[in-house]
């Protein structure tokens, strides 16, 4: 089977599950520490993963590299960046904690602000997204590929929506009075969220909430390639259609504004 992303595609996929390799070597001991510390599992697995990512970015790429553990570069330094790869060593803190698997290595390149490729791997599920945009999206397991698309809803299915398992803000129900017809709230953690509606498994994510740019990056890139939608969200009016794209490097905090993910 031919593979269907370029080379420069498929050598992000290997950093990736690399970083993957090592963040599974910490995830699988018996661990009791729990707090984000100097010392803790958590921090070790970050940095692993950090370390083994950017060194080999440096090796394939000459652009600078906005990653979660080395986030202190200044402002004035970032906003002359017109290309640059943005990184979540290990995204899905709870989840990495709680051991159900839905965390992910997120590598993003950014052009012009806009995420152009991502590649999301989840390490403990053996799974991959990958999206190019402009060329396509797909899940990758064991090397074989399967191409994925976001999913419009039919007008008369259940409203798949990605959300918490906990109770949901007003805002979000908010949303769901708008929609016409039955939800079903789809749970899941880190940026596999975004993924979801990528592959077709959900109709809509709203991120009421807060997140940075990192966190979603990679994932954003997966559900653009696939076909759907990431706008800026606003509370009082959720579905808006002419709701900007959501960017990156574009101001000085890291922050996303809230979001909404949409076939």
């Amino acid at each position: 089977m031919s593979v269907p992303i370029n080379s420069l595609t498929q050598s992000i996929l290997g950093i990736a599950k690399d970083a993957g390799a090592e963040i599974m070597a910490i995830y699988e001991k018996d661990f009791a520490i729990y707090e984000k510390q100097d010392t803790s599992p958590l921090t070790e697995a970050d940095l692993a993963a950090h370390n083994v990512i950017v060194n080999a970015l440096e090796s394939v790429s000459d652009l600078p590299i906005l990653s979660e553990e080395s986030a202190d570069i200044a402002w004035d330094e970032r906003k002359s960046w017109q290309s640059y790869w943005l990184v979540d060593p290990l995204d899905g803190t709870k989840e990495f904690i709680k051991k159900n698997g839905e965390f992910t290595v997120n590598i993003a390149l950014i052009e012009d602000g806009k995420p152009t490729l991502g590649v999301v791997y989840a390490p403990a599920l053996n799974k991959s997204y990958v999206g190019v945009v402009g060329e396509g999206a797909w899940t990758e397991v064991d090397g074989e590929f399967t191409p994925i698309s976001a999913r419009k809803h039919d007008g008369s299915e259940v409203w798949k929506i990605v959300g918490s398992r906990s109770h949901q803000s007003p805002e979000i129900q908010n949303l769901l009075a708008q929609l016409s017809g039955d939800t079903e709230l789809v749970a899941m953690g880190s940026s596999l969220k975004l993924c979801l509606v990528a592959e077709g498994e959900a109709h809509l994510y709203p991120r009421l909430g807060p997140t940075s740019e990192w966190d979603t990056g990679a994932a954003h890139a997966v559900a653009l390639a696939a076909g759907a939608n990431v706008t800026v969200l606003d509370p009082a009016n959720p579905l808006d259609n002419n709701a900007d794209a959501l960017t990156y490097n574009q101001k000085e905090s890291v922050l996303n504004p809230f979001f909404l993910v949409s076939a």
